[in-house]
């Protein structure tokens, strides 16, 4: 099956020099369409409809609408003690600009052949060309054996990787990260990471600033990488074990200093060795990977915000120079901090 082109974001209209009749209608909200499938996990349906949900502009309207639809209206089982009542059938895919499915444990003949079942076929044909796909954990298996991940990178729960490969050959499969993104097509590991999957949504679409006060809603983490490994030694710091949250809360306080790995360690009271194996083993990245990513946010956060020149935006947010704003803006978001700005004031003017 031919892989979807690129949509736009959301429904926004482009932006105009002369300014909106006070008549205008408000843009539609980006659709998001919810395949729940028999065995699905309650709690991974759910992460759409709470993040997406929680997602507002400053005037506190809606960015998104989040539906559900099932292979046929009615129960759908989940793999807890209760089914969920869904009223809308497969039609509803072909109203959705995003399609989201999450995991299931019944997934059949796609789990175990690789191959769709003649009732899912016919429900993912109503999606339109264009649309968005989105996957959680072992939904991914559904995008595979449709042709969507085809040559494509893509990732599922890391207990779940090997067998995904050997079932999907064609699939550019990474059993590490939290999340890929190519565009038009997007998927996740288990659980949490559906949450990071999603908060990386929002931020695409309409900026650091509305992600991050989405998940503070939620009180949820703001911001993992996607490249941040999903299985990690220590998720939780022993009992009586030392971790690094003091030193990462110290360095949150001070991105537009200058900082040293010994002044982080300094603040745990470890050797600079012990720090950075006890950071990487805590958070799945080195010290430098992490301060990089939060100063990536802070600048995004600035340019969204703010109307301070580039160069004040790179000493705010500790890369110093524009120089080096741009070249890590550039590797991180795959645009100038000047077309971030452009992109996002754009945004912002047509709502």
């Amino acid at each position: 099956m031919e892989a979807p082109q690129a949509p736009a974001p959301s429904r926004i209209p482009a932006p105009s020099d002369a300014p909106a009749p006070s008549d205008t209608p408000e843009p539609a909200p980006h659709r998001v369409v919810v395949l729940a499938l028999a065995g699905l996990l309650p709690f991974e349906l759910g992460i759409p409809h709470r993040i997406f949900g929680r997602a507002a502009d400053a005037a506190g309207r809606p960015l998104y609408t989040i539906l559900t639809c099932a292979l046929a209206p009615g129960p759908v089982p989940t793999d807890a003690d209760f089914a969920v009542h869904v009223e809308h059938g497969p039609e509803l895919l072909a109203t959705a600009d995003t399609v989201v499915v999450p995991a299931s444990y019944e997934l059949g003949p796609v789990y175990e052949e690789g191959r769709l079942t003649e009732a899912l076929a016919a429900a993912l044909a109503h999606i339109r060309p264009g649309t968005r796909l989105v996957s959680i954990c072992s939904g991914g298996y559904v995008l595979a054996a449709a042709g969507y991940l085809d040559g494509r990178p893509a990732t599922t729960h890391w207990a779940s990787a090997e067998h995904f490969q050997r079932l999907f050959p064609a699939v550019r499969v990474d059993a590490d990260v939290l999340y890929t993104d190519d565009g038009d097509v997007l998927t996740s590991a288990g659980v949490a990471a559906g949450i990071d999957l999603c908060l990386h949504i929002v931020r695409r679409d309409h900026g650091a600033a509305i992600a991050n006060e989405t998940a503070r809603r939620t009180v949820v983490p703001p911001h993992r990488e996607g490249g941040q490994a999903q299985f990690v030694k220590r998720p939780v710091p022993e009992p009586q074990r030392s971790s690094t949250t003091a030193a990462r809360a110290w360095v949150l306080d001070r991105l537009h200093e200058p900082l040293r790995l010994s002044d982080l360690a300094r603040q745990e009271a470890m050797s600079v060795r012990t720090f950075t194996r006890r950071f990487r083993e805590e958070c799945g990245v080195s010290p430098g990977e992490w301060i990089t990513g939060r100063r990536v946010e802070r600048a995004r956060q600035l340019l969204e915000r703010t109307e301070l020149p580039i160069e004040a935006v790179a000493r705010e947010a500790g890369f110093g120079t524009a120089q080096s704003l741009r070249k890590h803006v550039q590797a991180a978001l795959g645009v100038s901090p000047t077309s971030y700005r452009r992109t996002f004031r754009a945004t912002e003017a047509a709502r």
